[in-house]
Formats: structure tokens, sequence, C-alpha cells
């Protein structure tokens, strides 16, 4: 429920907006690129996370650092838009903003997103045939993958698209074959 709140009333108005400016001036996968590159500092960088989201840390500090971080990598747009959140004291959202912004241009492409779990790193032949898969079951025309890695899986793949699980790893299979056994005898 805290979740859905947080979603409706602060991070879908402000990616919204992001995806209105973006649309008014055909930049949508420019922001797109934009904000994947954002995300992916602020996963690599716990220090980065922590300074945005203190309420102690000044604004002018932020901004500086947000100017020394992304500055030339990112559209003016999208850095007028990382200091207005700044300003509106909304940064520390800026993960969940940018990943509704990537829902939204999701849908605005008529993609999907696929969560694939394996024991190795895919290479880009495993993961062609992968989107390849997600594009026939969803009627998708294009799929984002999102990989993890997990031990524990033995081997093979688990895929997750939407509230689909496709469990192709050898513990599913395991599992299932126990399942079979324990209700047959």
């Amino acid at each position: 429920m805290k979740d859905s709140i947080l979603t409706a009333q602060v991070l879908e108005p402000y990616a919204q907006a992001l995806m209105s400016l973006g649309q008014s001036n055909n930049l949508t996968e420019r922001f797109g690129e934009d904000v994947a590159g954002i995300l992916s500092s602020w996963n690599e960088s716990p220090d980065l996370q922590a300074f945005l989201s203190s309420p102690l840390t000044k604004a002018d500090a932020k901004k500086a650092v947000l100017e020394q971080v992304f500055g030339e990598q990112v559209h003016p747009f999208t850095k007028s838009f990382l200091m207005l959140l700044v300003d509106k004291r909304r940064i520390l959202f800026l993960d969940g903003i940018c990943k509704q912004y990537q829902a939204l241009l999701r849908k605005l492409n008529q993609a999907v997103l696929a969560e694939v779990i394996s024991t190795v790193e895919l290479n880009d032949d495993q993961k062609n045939t992968i989107r390849e898969q997600v594009k026939s079951m969803t009627s998708a025309r294009q799929v984002d993958l999102e990989t993890r890695l997990d031990r524990d899986l033995i081997g093979g793949v688990i895929i997750k698209v939407g509230s689909q699980v496709i469990d192709a790893s050898l513990r599913g299979q395991l599992r299932r074959i126990s399942l079979r056994l324990s209700s047959a005898t």
C-alpha cells in the first residue's frame, strides 16, 4: 500500500513530467539513455546514494556533485530535471523516478522488461535467444533484459516477465521431480 501511494504521488508525476518533456522535444530515447546512466551510477555508488539522500546535505552541495558526476554526460534538460529534484527535495526518490520513467518508456515503445536469473553471465547469443522467446510470448516489439546471477540455481535460467515466471533451471526441475515423486507415494 505504501509503495503504491509513493508511486502515485511522487514517482509517477515526476517521471511523467520528464516523459512529457521528452515527447514534446523528441528526446524520449535520449532521456532513456540518460536515466539508464543515472541508475547505473546510483546503483554502483552507495556513497552517492547516501550523499544525495541525506537531509543534512545542503542543496548547493548536492547540485555541485550532480554537476560533477553527470555534467556533460546527460542532456541539459535531464540535468535541469535533476536540479529540480534537488530544489523540490525529491532527489532521494531518484532511483524510483528513473525506474518509473523506464517503465513509461517501455510502454511507449511497446517493450517489456524481462528479468533473467542465471548461474553464469550470459553471452550475447544467449541474451538474443531469450529476447526472441520473450517477444514471441508477449508480442512485444522490444525486450529489455535485466540480468542477475544466482549461484544456487545449479544451471539453467529463470525468466520473469511481469507476473509470468519461466523456471528453466536445474533447481526448478529437481523441485518439480521431487513434488511428483512425493505425490506418487
